[in-house]
């Protein structure tokens, strides 16, 4: 039985875009590296003591005193070890990874809720992308944009949307359906009921794929650095290949503090809201 040559099916595709869609990559390359650059230059304007501060009195308001003592020793740490621009830097790429993922994420689980049509293709093409190896995402990410953050940013975002894509369908389609036909009873429009009645309601579950989607980005840190991206992941990438154990031991902590702020972060920002209402 003859091969199927899958392989070089995917090679013309990739060539085919490569040739025909450059323009669309050069932009949206230029889009990612300026957030990134936006974001690093906007953390390390202020001094580390300052941004500590700042972050404390955000992990009061989302998490009281437990977390704000978490938060400032943890970054008091990754400063003392002298990983404080490398933490920005990982913090701006998985910010960034993270906002695209989530701007694309919602309205496509928002679809895939409403369409039968469109979840029977979405589903299968979720599977293939959380089953698929992270390190062959950085091929087609590398050869589009070239080496550096913005490959690192695509890569990430590729592997990090399903949970939010997911999470975002689960919850609109757990929301009652005597709530959508009451809704339904006094008039309401489509978009009425779903920012006023369905969004509300399924925000918990959407939280919890944005919080996925945020953990799974930072995950990519250490695979991004191998294309170029910089930050805590080529500290950690770097120890590695060089065997330095004790190094590697402090660029894992940082990123092990960063990945535990982040996510009690987004665990309570709905919680605080809910308390709010």
């Amino acid at each position: 039985m003859p091969k199927i040559p899958l392989a070089d099916w995917i090679n013309a595709i990739v060539d085919w875009m490569g040739e025909y869609l450059s323009g669309l990559f050069d932009g949206i390359a230029e889009v990612i590296e300026w957030i990134v650059t936006s974001f690093t230059d906007l953390f390390m304007l202020p001094h580390p003591y300052l941004f500590i501060a700042i972050l404390g009195i955000l992990a009061f308001i989302l998490g009281r005193v437990p977390l704000t003592l978490f938060t400032v020793i943890g970054f008091l740490i990754i400063d003392n070890l002298g990983y404080w621009p490398e933490t920005m830097d990982t913090l701006s790429l998985v910010l960034t990874s993270g906002l695209i993922s989530i701007l694309l994420g919602v309205p496509i689980g928002i679809w895939a809720a409403y369409s039968k049509g469109a979840s029977r293709i979405i589903i299968p093409v979720l599977d293939f992308m959380q089953t698929m190896p992270a390190f062959v995402y950085l091929l087609p990410a590398v050869t589009f944009f070239s080496l550096g953050v913005v490959p690192g940013v695509i890569a990430s975002v590729i592997f990090a949307i399903p949970p939010t894509i997911r999470l975002t369908r689960l919850g609109i389609m757990q929301v009652s359906g005597e709530l959508t036909e009451a809704a339904d009873a006094f008039g309401s429009t489509s978009g009425q009921k779903l920012f006023k009645v369905q969004l509300p309601l399924a925000m918990p579950t959407i939280m919890a794929g944005v919080n996925q989607t945020i953990m799974l980005s930072l995950s990519m840190v250490v695979i991004a650095s191998m294309i170029g991206a910089q930050g805590i992941g080529a500290e950690v990438y770097r120890a590695v290949t060089q065997l330095q154990i004790g190094k590697g031991f402090e660029a894992g902590l940082a990123v092990v503090i960063l990945a535990i702020v982040l996510d009690r972060f987004t665990q309570n920002i709905f919680k605080t809201n809910k308390r709010g209402a």
